[in-house]
């Protein structure tokens, strides 16, 4: 399988980039999230990749982490939602948005993605509840997920890729995979700490592992 591409961009269309391995082009289909934080044609990018293989057609999906591949095969897990379905969910929310609006139950979140109906927007919630916690804890150690060796790592003798520009997130990954994890330690289940870490998160944007755990600490309080 190829795990990740590193060369050149060639060219841009309107979903997908040609990107240059050592004088072989690779067609790369890509969200519109991620488009936009590639560099110009030209110049060294590096994406991880999912091959989707059918029985009249090869493709390749890209992602510029690990974490977004991870959300893109749970997504294609779901019943009704394939590749193109999964890169417009991506697209509209990132992986912290998807982790997010799954932990917190919000499927008009999830609907508000090109092509998404109600029905899938809820299937994806529903379904990938019980998982979201997981994936959302790889946020803090990004460079484990998916290290198998099943995964084909394919290079170009070229300058280290200039770092992917980031879209603003409601806090960092890590800091809501730390505090999901501090709160998995102090014994709360993984659906609500994730649930309570959420929340916490997409009320203070800018909020740091600490401040992360003591709001989603308040949340889970018990109330009266």
């Amino acid at each position: 399988m190829i795990g990740r591409l590193t060369g050149r961009l060639d060219y841009r269309a309107e979903d997908h980039v040609l990107i240059d391995v050592r004088g072989v082009g690779y067609i790369v289909y890509v969200s519109d999230r991620t488009m936009a934080g590639l560099p110009g044609a030209g110049e060294p990018v590096s994406l991880y990749t999912d091959l989707v293989v059918r029985e009249d057609l090869m493709q390749l999906f890209g992602f510029p982490s690990l974490i977004e591949k991870e959300w893109h095969r749970l997504l294609m897990s779901v019943q009704g939602v394939g590749a193109k379905a999964s890169l417009a969910i991506l697209g509209t929310l990132g992986a912290d948005g998807v982790g997010r609006a799954i932990a917190l139950g919000d499927w008009g979140a999830v609907k508000a993605a090109k092509g998404i109906g109600p029905k899938i927007a809820q299937r994806v919630v529903l379904d990938l509840k019980d998982k979201a916690p997981s994936v959302m804890a790889m946020g803090a150690t990004p460079h484990e997920i998916l290290g198998g060796g099943d995964a084909e790592v394919i290079e170009a003798d070229a300058p280290a890729p200039a770092p992917a520009r980031k879209s603003p997130a409601p806090s960092s990954a890590s800091a809501q995979a730390e505090a999901l994890s501090a709160l998995s330690n102090l014994g709360y289940g993984p659906s609500e700490a994730a649930s309570a870490v959420a929340q916490a998160a997409g009320e203070a944007p800018e909020a740091d592992t600490a401040a992360l755990i003591r709001a989603a600490l308040k949340l889970l309080a018990p109330k009266g």
